[in-house]
């Protein structure tokens, strides 16, 4: 497995988190359950966007692993 493919599959991992903390801050009822819930989404949003300004390195420097 290249290292553009654990990129990638890193990537979406932390999305699919990111939108499942999403989906408990907007069904719950429990407000303290749901600032959590937003506070968690919301760091899975910065890791994501570090992920992906990687990602984006890893294509410039190493044109090898481009999907």
């Amino acid at each position: 497995m290249t290292v553009g493919t654990q990129m990638q599959q890193a990537i979406a991992g932390v999305q699919a988190a990111a939108t499942t903390m999403k989906t408990f801050a907007l069904e719950t009822q429990d407000q303290t359950a749901k600032k959590e819930f937003q506070h968690i989404g919301q760091t899975l949003e910065n890791v994501l966007q570090k992920l992906n300004d990687r990602n984006n390195y890893i294509n410039q420097q190493e044109p090898q692993y481009r999907q």
